[in-house]
């Protein structure tokens, strides 16, 4: 059977509440380039999966909406929301269409490691820009394209130095790992960092801030190897 996020979704919400210091430090990679204090700020959680990022967004304050393509994610994410601080709702739906997204209607948009799951980016952000409001702005991650390019493999040097061997960084397209423990066993689409930036470009955005975060102590903790690599880049930018 091809494995999909339907059918990964109990695995990886699993992963994710048992505490996975890549998928916390992708959060805190996120939030970072949000306000604190969220408080009467509307946000569309675009690809929520199990809802970690919703939760954390609404814990500021913010009246929330994730969405997601699979229904499987989604019964995760709904099954979390009791008890939580703030507000937040969810709904299947096409992050490439969002049709049960009103036009103009938030002030956010936020897209933890999903842009990099849509078949159709311009697409995606071209949803983006309807639904945010005229001052509204969109903050995403997405696995380093650089050094999680499609069979990027991990290699010893001879005094016991771990690098990366990066993959086919050029190859965009879609691609599914062939390793059974992966997130990426469901598939994911490679492209190059100047295939993101120029479609916001195209799209009508205005970039405001890229970083790329050396990780942190927790995750250096649990992957020595990734010490000194970016694992993510982050991207904040504004409807132009």
């Amino acid at each position: 059977m091809t494995d999909s996020w339907d059918t990964i979704a109990d695995w990886y919400t699993a992963l994710l509440r048992a505490g996975s210091a890549m998928n916390d430090f992708n959060r805190d990679v996120l939030l970072e380039h949000l306000p604190d204090e969220l408080g009467g700020h509307r946000v569309l959680d675009l690809g929520c999966g199990e809802g970690v990022i919703a939760r954390a967004v609404a814990a500021r304050g913010a009246s929330v909406v994730g969405i997601d393509p699979s229904p499987r994610m989604i019964e995760h994410a709904k099954s979390a929301v009791a008890g939580r601080a703030g507000t937040v709702s969810y709904s299947v739906d096409d992050g490439c269409v969002l049709r049960t997204v009103a036009t103009d209607s938030v002030d956010w948009v936020t897209a933890g490691l999903s842009l990099n799951n849509v078949p159709d980016l311009d697409a995606a952000l071209s949803a983006v820009r309807r639904v945010l409001t005229v001052h509204g702005s969109l903050v995403f991650t997405i696995p380093h394209p650089c050094f999680e390019a499609p069979h990027a493999t991990w290699t010893q040097t001879e005094d016991g130095t771990a690098r990366r061997v990066v993959g086919a960084y050029l190859a965009e397209g879609f691609w599914r790992s062939t390793n059974p423990e992966a997130v990426r066993r469901a598939g994911n689409q490679h492209r190059t960092l100047s295939t993101y930036l120029m479609a916001l470009v195209r799209q009508g955005f205005v970039l405001d801030a890229i970083t790329e975060p050396a990780p942190g102590c927790q995750l250096a903790a649990a992957q020595p190897q990734r010490a000194g690599l970016p694992p993510f880049l982050a991207v904040r930018a504004h409807r132009g």
